[in-house]
């Protein structure tokens, strides 16, 4: 049976093992942010669509530098052997009024970052639909929950309404656009849309 190159361990697979991640979703967060400075140490982290958890892990260990706190929600439990002091974590579904009354309670924040993927179906307009519906939910968390001057990193896959996405987001942040960072897979039609600076 033939597999595919996800099956094999690229550069970023190894190199996430190798420093304790457990994904090698890290590296498109540090590009995001060596280029657009999302998050600063002491910053209160809001992380939607946490699991595995490499997100979070980063932002405790390199971004907010154990001074901050880190609110982290996924329908899965994150896979990290220990959880960081300064990340307090929530199962279920971030856009359930129970977790966002949690939210609310612990707000408002500086960032809001979301890696957060619909599950598949490998139907492009299905999943491009889905993975829009789901930025979508991110952008509403950030109109309610981030601070002024707060910074926003979502998600989205090409084709699932990111324009129409992006021109509400530049209503809501003085600079919006989209990036996709070097760690991405190639074959991977995942975009990160970038909210600098809310209004």
């Amino acid at each position: 049976m033939a597999s595919s190159k996800r099956d094999k361990a690229d550069y970023y697979t190894l190199k996430a093992r190798s420093e304790g991640y457990p994904a090698r979703s890290i590296y498109k967060l540090e590009e995001i942010n060596q280029n657009f400075r999302i998050i600063k140490p002491g910053d209160s982290v809001l992380d939607v669509g946490a699991s595995p958890g490499s997100w979070t892990l980063y932002t405790d260990r390199e971004l907010i530098k154990g001074r901050g706190r880190i609110v982290s929600v996924d329908l899965n439990p994150l896979n990290l052997r220990c959880v960081p002091p300064t990340v307090i974590f929530f199962q279920g579904d971030a856009f359930s009024k129970e977790i966002r009354a949690k939210l609310i309670e612990l707000g408002p924040y500086d960032a809001i970052i979301s890696d957060a993927a619909p599950m598949t179906t490998g139907i492009r307009t299905v999943d491009t639909s889905r993975s829009e519906n789901l930025a979508e939910e991110v952008v509403h968390l950030s109109e309610e929950h981030l601070k002024t001057h707060g910074n926003l990193v979502i998600k989205i896959f090409q084709g699932g309404g990111e324009e129409r996405i992006l021109k509400r987001m530049r209503e809501l942040f003085y600079k919006a656009r989209a990036f996709k960072p070097k760690a991405s897979r190639d074959d991977s039609f995942e975009l990160f849309l970038i909210g600098l600076d809310k209004k």
